[in-house]
C-alpha cells in the first residue's frame, strides 16, 4: 500500500515521502496513529503544494539568516539545565532549544536545521556553536550552567 508519511518514521522514511509499506503495517499503525495517510492522486498534489511552500520558506529564512550570520557571533547564550554533582545534564540539549533560547533572548529567528551539533550537550561548560546557511557560518557562545 502506498502511503504519504506526515511525521519521520524510523526506518520507513522522513516526512512528506512517499512509501510503499504493507496493508496491515499501514492500516493498523501508520494510519491510526496519524503518521501517515493513504497516497491517493489528491493527497500526492495537497502534499505537493505544502511541500513547495516549506521549500520557499526555508530559502527565504536561509538568505535573511544568510544577511544577518555576522550578528550571531557576538552572543553569548546561556542556558540552564539539571544535572549531577559532576556536570552531566540528565536531558541533552537539542537544536531545538538552542533555537527556542535564541528567540527568547537574543531575538533571532534560527531554523533548527541551520544549527551545526554533531550530537546534543550533555555537560556543564562553554561551547562554541556554529550556525551555517548559504554558505555562509558564524559561531557563538553557549554556556550551559547547572540548575
Amino acid at each position: 500500500m502506498k502511503v504519504i508519511l506526515l511525521k519521520d518514521v524510523k526506518k520507513i522514511g522522513k516526512r512528506y515521502e512517499t512509501k510503499d509499506v504493507s496493508d496491515g503495517y499501514a492500516q493498523n499503525l501508520l494510519i491510526p496513529q496519524g503518521l501517515a495517510i493513504n497516497a491517493t492522486l489528491e493527497a500526492v498534489k495537497r502534499i505537493d503544494v505544502i511541500k513547495n511552500k516549506l521549500a520557499v520558506e526555508n530559502k527565504v529564512q536561509e538568505e535573511l539568516l544568510a544577511k544577518n550570520i555576522k550578528s550571531l557571533e557576538s552572543i553569548v547564550l546561556t542556558i540552564v539545565g539539571k544535572a549531577n554533582e559532576k556536570g552531566h545534564l540528565f536531558a541533552g540539549i537539542h537544536n531545538e532549544e538552542i533555537v527556542a533560547e535564541l528567540a527568547k533572548h537574543a531575538h533571532v529567528q534560527v531554523d533548527p536545521s541551520f544549527i551545526q551539533l554533531t550530537s546534543p550537550i550533555k555537560e556543564v561548560g562553554e561551547f562554541s556553536v556554529e550556525v551555517k546557511a548559504e554558505g555562509k557560518s558564524a559561531k557563538f557562545k553557549l554556556i550551559v550552567k547547572k540548575g
